[in-house]
This record gives structure tokens, sequence and C-alpha cells, in this order.
């Protein structure tokens, strides 16, 4: 693929887009980035706030701590943060510089029982509207599809900026809708490594630090150290320990930044840190893990397209498969190799449900990444599953659509019932 292609442009666009630095679960970070711009449009500290979100917000702020809240979890303590210490600006990273006068000020304003939080009835799934009062001053801050994207803001009842969600959605769409595994592969083996260093690099180092931190602390319920306990022996066993340990990590609080995926912090990790892992034990060069991390990166976001940022449908399945295309890519797979790699782990894990960011994530990605390694390995055996069986058509791209036929469509139902189970 040449430099002057319109496709490259296109793909290093979507990387751009999509490999973000984040500090903490992106869904409670996006709360505190709409609390903090809505008091930045206020221009004074509020005295109220209404909080209205969608079921899937509820879902994945619910069981998870918050960074730099000591601990805290939940819709509330992400709004007081945002509103503490919050610096618009750093979007994703909006809490990363919170003191501990405003840490004092957030569990104040807790205490008063002044935010209120009401579920919103929204087709969608990342929907957030959040209202900040003082006095007879309002200001509202709307944020649809992206976990950044505004589209509506308010002072006083009075609309300063509006944007369209379904053009820009309809936009969007057909950018990453010209992902496709053979564009991809040829994208990653002539990719200028120039035009996407920087961002690997900041991928590669970030997510190795959080990785670290998770194999060396105490968070959650420690999958990372338990597998490598037990198989950090064998680099499959390692591969699995050092994602879902990164997991580990940012889901019970650490503040170490992560460079996400799709919109997710641990889609980040597990497209990312068992090719570090395996590219370690086979000494490969870096040019090779570069190349291996465009194929896992952009095969992620291939198979997340239809299916959305937000579903019943785990993440960490399509980056555990794509993670498993990196690995096949550094052994010397070819796009033949790959393809059967992706198809093969999608049949394993499938029916893995998301029920919310927390503790078992780090366990979900494990998995998927086990999936990704026994479909590369099925393939270097002569072994595959086959269009017919099950969810699985004849062609990748004929599987990636039934993949996100699942992810939107079919498990439409049963992300509402998980919310409601969620929320007895």
């Amino acid at each position: 693929m040449k430099k002057t292609d319109e496709l490259y442009q296109t793909y290093l666009d979507i990387l751009e887009k999509e490999l973000l630095t984040a500090m903490g679960c992106t869904e409670p970070i996006a709360v505190s980035f709409c609390a903090a711009k809505a008091r930045e449009i206020l221009g004074k500290t509020p005295d109220r706030v209404l909080a209205q979100v969608s079921g899937n917000i509820i879902k994945n702020v619910k069981s998870v701590i918050v960074p730099n809240t000591d601990g805290a979890k939940g819709i509330e303590t992400a709004v007081a943060i945002g509103i503490a210490g919050g610096d618009p600006d750093r979007e994703l990273e909006v809490i990363s510089n919170v003191t501990p006068a405003q840490k004092d000020w957030m569990r104040e304003f807790l205490s008063r029982g002044v935010i209120k939080v009401e579920p919103l009835e929204s087709k969608y799934p990342l929907d957030i509207m959040i209202t900040v009062f003082s006095d007879d001053e309002s200001a509202m801050v709307h944020i649809v599809n992206d976990h950044t994207n505004i589209v509506d803001m308010e002072k006083n009842g009075v609309n300063i900026e509006h944007h369209d969600i379904e053009g820009a959605k309809s936009d969007e769409h057909d950018e990453y809708m010209r992902l496709n595994m053979e564009a991809i592969y040829e994208f990653a083996e002539t990719c200028d490594l120039e035009d996407v260093k920087p961002m690997l690099d900041r991928q590669i180092e970030c997510n190795s630090a959080i990785s670290r931190e998770g194999m060396e602390g105490n968070y959650g319920a420690n999958i990372g150290k338990v597998i490598d306990a037990e198989y950090g022996k064998d680099i499959r066993g390692r591969a699995k320990a050092m994602a879902a340990a990164g997991s580990d990590a940012r889901m019970n609080g650490c503040e170490l930044p992560v460079v996400i995926n799709s919109g997710s912090g641990n889609q980040g990790l597990t497209v990312s840190m068992p090719l570090i892992a395996y590219a370690k034990e086979l000494n490969s060069p870096k040019e090779k893990l570069y190349r291996a991390l465009l194929i896992s990166n952009l095969s992620a976001i291939h198979l997340k397209t239809e299916i959305g940022r937000l579903s019943a449908y785990c993440g960490a399945v399509s980056a555990g498969a794509s993670a498993g295309a990196g690995i096949a890519y550094l052994k010397g797979g070819d796009l033949t190799t790959i393809s059967h790699t992706i198809v093969n782990a999608l049949a394993i894990t499938s029916g893995i449900i998301c029920d919310g960011a927390k503790a078992s994530c780090a366990a979900k990605i494990a998995i998927s990444v086990e999936a990704g390694i026994v479909g590369y390995e099925m393939y270097e055996n002569g072994q595959q599953f086959y269009g017919g069986d099950g969810i699985i058509s004849k062609g990748i791209e004929n599987t990636i659509r039934n993949i996100g036929r699942l992810g939107s469509q079919g498990m439409y139902e049963t992300d509402k019932e998980i919310i409601r189970i969620m929320c007895d």
C-alpha cells in the first residue's frame, strides 16, 4: 500500500482517533469529563447536579474504582471528582491532576446528597447528559456515541453549541467500514513506521507500565498474579498474565494511563501486552513488533465497528482474537494464517457477556487471549472451524459481519436484562 493511497491515510486517521491515552475506566472518566465541562460552562461551583445516563453507562460505572478518589466508585463519585478537580482540556485524562484539597471537597460535596442520577432512555448505548445548577443558573453538556463526543452544550437554557449526531455517526461509520483484513495486512506490511512509531511507542510504554504495576501491587482479584504464579514459566501464561495484570490495576483505581483501543483500556491492554510478551520471547526485532501491533490494533477496531462502543458482547473477545492475529504475525504467519486465527478464536469465545467494568474483566481478558493463541495453534496444526459451524461463515469478512450482528442486534435484549439484574 502506497503512502499516497487514500486508504493508507484513512487507516492512519483511524489509528490516531483510537489509540488515545486514558486514565481509568473510560466510562466513569467520560462522566467526569462531562461534569468538568459543565462546571466550566457554568463558570462557578455548582450547588446541585442532575446526571442522566444510559443503561450501559450505569453498567460500566457501577463497580469500578474511579482513579484519584481514594477507592470510591459510582456515577456520583465520577461526577463529583470531575467537578472538584477535572480539567476538560485533558479529555480522557481529565482527573489526572487532582489535588488532596480537591479530593476533600469531593467528599464533602458527595456528603450533601445533591447529585441526582437518573436513567436515560436512549437509543444510544453511550449517552451522558449532565446539568449543573447554581441558584437560578445552569449549564448542560450532552455526550453521545463516543466518550468525549459532545453533541450539545447549553447555558441557562440557551444552546451554545450543537453537533448533528446521526450525520457524524454516519460519516465515521463509512470511514471505518473501509477496514478489511486483506487491506489491514497490506497496510501493516508496507506502512512507513515513522508514521505510527510515536503512538505505538506510547502504547508499549504506558501499557507495559500499568501491567508491571498490576503484577507488583494488590489490585482486585489479582488475576494476572494468579496466572503468572501458576503458568508464568510458559510464554502462553505470561502473555495472558501481563494483559490481565494491567486490567487488574486499571479496574481497581490505579492512576497510571493506558493507551486504549475501540474506546476501551482493557481492549488496549489485550491487543498489546500479549504481543509485547511474545516479541520478547521470540527476540523479535522492534519493527516486527510494530507491524504486529498494527495488525492487532486495526483488527480489533474492525471487529468492533458493527458492535459499537458498548454492548452485551464482551470487547475482550474481539481484542483477544486480534491479539492472536498479532502473535501469528510475530511467528511468521501470513494473511491466511491470521484470518483463520481470528475466525477460530471467535468461534471459541463469542458467548462471553459484558456485565460491566470490574475486577472480573481481567479474567475475561485472559480467557480471550488464550482463545486467540489456541486459534493460531489450531491452524498451525492443520485444524480449523468451518463456515456453517455455529455463527462462523465462510470467509473472515462474513464471520466478522456475523459477530457485528450478534453483538449489536442479537444481544440487544440481553444487554437490557444484564442492566436490570445489576440494578436489582
